[in-house]
């Protein structure tokens, strides 16, 4: 059974992450000097929390930052209760940012960024016919946002 402080976070935790969410390339010892804790705590805090699969470290842009890129969130209702399934599947397919299991009218909610209207295109009427199971979509077009980042693909 898995222990239920397995991805709990202590302040020390959170005033570690705030700061790597402020900067990402701030060293650890910058970081302990400001917390007053050793840099080896800080790595060790770091290293944990990555373990655990509540941290991790990449590279986002902005999505509106670049001229013909397209975000959008499109809701999906499944044929079948096959959403572990069908959202393992949909995650791997290109321009795919993340996969929800959500309440609703909607089964899953997929947030998707390609850089163009033909990639989109192409992933709503091509790609996801391929995977099967999939009822009805409905495609939310980004116009603009606020703290929008993704990864690109």
């Amino acid at each position: 059974m898995k222990d239920p402080l397995e991805h709990a976070m202590d302040d020390l935790d959170r005033r570690i992450v705030e700061m790597l969410q402020t900067d990402g390339r701030m060293p650890y010892r910058d970081i302990a000097r400001k917390l007053h804790v050793s840099d080896g705590t800080v790595r060790f805090r770091v290293g944990r929390l990555i373990r655990r699969n509540v941290l991790r470290f990449s590279a986002s842009i902005n999505p509106f930052g670049l001229e013909n890129g397209i975000t959008a969130l499109v809701g999906m209702q499944l044929e079948k209760r096959t959403h572990q399934e069908t959202m393992e599947k949909i995650s791997q397919m290109k321009g795919v940012v993340s996969v929800c299991n959500v309440t609703g009218r909607y089964d899953l909610l997929v947030e998707v960024f390609f850089q163009s209207r033909q990639d989109l295109r192409k992933f709503l009427v091509d790609d996801l016919s391929r995977i099967g199971g999939v009822n009805q979509t409905e495609t939310f077009v980004y116009l603009d946002a606020i703290r929008k980042w993704v990864e690109a693909c």
